[in-house]
């Protein structure tokens, strides 16, 4: 009987279908957020009466680092001094008051979610500020009824910082791992001994997280199969809730750090493939859950429970729980998503700050979608996540004939029907287990502004 590994891996297919394209954390992507943007539109979206019944989801960019990692593609500032990060803390309760004060106080908060950088590059003072201040102007929901989640750095965290979070209220956490391997870990300027991330992921449990996702990555420099299994068979040991195990993008014309490695220790295309093979091996053979693209949990997790229950979501910090949140970004370069349209903040810290300084909100760069947009956004988004498309749903919702007038699309899938990675019936296109792997691609499919974008700009699919 084939495994999931021998269905999901077909190296003839990947190989020919490796290509650049969107991860699908928004459509349109953010190549199409433009500078002209009207933020007048994203308050009349904030001030829609017809949302007031929509949860809310907050996301806090908080980019300081205390090092560098080379492989890092994130909007960040490495600094060890760690006075910057008042300022910017200020700012950010000043953005909390201006965004609150757009939206229905009643609105309950279902999600939040501290990313960067390196989030616990502030003091546990400053965390705590920063949490009351959100609690003061947001209705955040109880712990059993939200998702409260924090990028966490083995490195920066002891077991007392997670007790910290977990009273702050902070049920989950991801951890950045990337790989165990020191000849990898020293190649990519990020010494994190196996103890330091036992001890966090111990703590967690120890506090009652309800969730603990772990980072890592494939591609590295040094990599080998067999270094890269032992980091899977340990990772496997200490059993996190879920795994995102990324392709590592090597795209130094644009992130310069990445210059600091040796293109020449890099895997090569084929190691690459004989990499991703082992990673669906180990997990899926150790009952997780392949969720689709880089993803993986537990049966018992909620991500694998929304995906059985056609809940799953897409939003800015990947895979999703809840369901239509409007997402509000604070902090430098974030992005929000409020009803139709999509809001980015200054990317750096200067705009940023002066924009908060003059009692404005930050947001310089947006996109209100077309009805196009929301039909494509629809369809994209239950590819990625649900693995089909029931035509009925869609034609009742939008009033038209799916069929009709995704005619181009479902023609130009065909050659993917004949591959094995989706199946085309008259009423539903279903993502094969093969396809799982190459779900982007499929989705691409439907993306219209595909053809007028810079496809390097992304990463590989494979």
């Amino acid at each position: 009987m084939p495994t999931v590994a021998n269905t999901l891996f077909r190296p003839d297919l990947l190989a020919r279908y490796s290509a650049n394209g969107p991860r699908y954390t928004s459509y349109p992507t953010a190549l199409q957020f433009h500078d002209n943007f009207d933020p007048a539109d994203y308050l009349r979206a904030a001030a829609d009466p017809g949302a007031s019944g929509t949860d809310l989801s907050l996301y806090f960019h908080i980019p300081f680092c205390d090092t560098v990692c080379f492989y890092c593609g994130c909007n960040k500032v490495a600094t060890k001094n760690r006075a910057h990060a008042r300022p910017y803390l200020d700012r950010l309760k000043r953005e909390i008051a201006l965004q609150a004060a757009c939206f229905d106080q009643q609105r309950p908060v279902s999600q939040l979610h501290w990313g960067g950088g390196t989030p616990t590059f502030l003091s546990h003072d400053e965390m705590a500020e920063l949490m009351a201040a959100t609690r003061q102007h947001f209705k955040l929901l109880p712990d059993a009824e939200a998702e409260y989640s924090i990028e966490v750095d083995p490195r920066e965290a002891s077991p007392d910082t997670v007790a910290h979070l977990r009273k702050l209220g902070f049920n989950r956490m991801s951890l950045g791992v990337q790989d165990f391997d020191p000849l990898v870990q020293q190649a990519i300027n990020r010494i994190q001994p196996l103890g330091m991330t036992t001890s966090v992921m111990q703590a967690a449990r120890d506090t009652g997280f309800h969730s603990i996702g772990v980072d890592l990555i494939y591609g590295l420099p040094h990599q080998t199969v067999d270094s890269f299994s032992r980091t899977l068979d340990t990772m496997i040991e200490l059993a996190p809730d879920r795994l995102s195990v990324f392709a590592y993008a090597h795209m130094p014309q644009i992130f310069k750090m990445q210059r600091q490695m040796d293109p020449a220790m890099l895997p090569s295309a084929q190691q690459r493939l004989a990499l991703l093979q082992r990673v669906v091996e180990r997990l899926t053979g150790a009952g997780y859950v392949y969720i689709g693209m880089d993803h993986f949990a537990l049966p018992t997790d909620e991500l694998a429970r929304a995906q059985a229950q056609r809940t799953l979501q897409r939003n800015f910090q990947g895979y999703s729980t809840r369901a239509e949140c409007d997402l509000i970004g604070f902090g430098a370069s974030s992005i929000g998503k409020v009803g139709d349209v999509y809001a980015q903040n200054a990317k750096h810290l200067p705009g940023y700050a002066a924009a908060i300084d003059a009692g404005e909100l930050a947001i310089t760069r947006g996109v209100r979608l077309t009805a196009d947009d929301r039909l494509r956004r629809d369809v994209i988004t239950q590819v990625m996540c649900n693995l089909e498309l029931r035509f009925d749903e869609f034609e009742a919702a939008y009033g038209l004939r799916f069929a009709e007038t995704f005619a181009p699309e479902l023609e130009r899938l065909r050659g993917s029907e004949r591959d094995g990675l989706v199946s085309i019936s008259a009423g539903k296109l279903e993502v094969q287990m093969a396809g799982r792997m190459l779900v982007r691609n499929i989705a691409m499919v439907f993306d219209r502004y595909l053809g007028q974008q810079t496809l390097d700009r992304f990463s590989r699919t494979v």
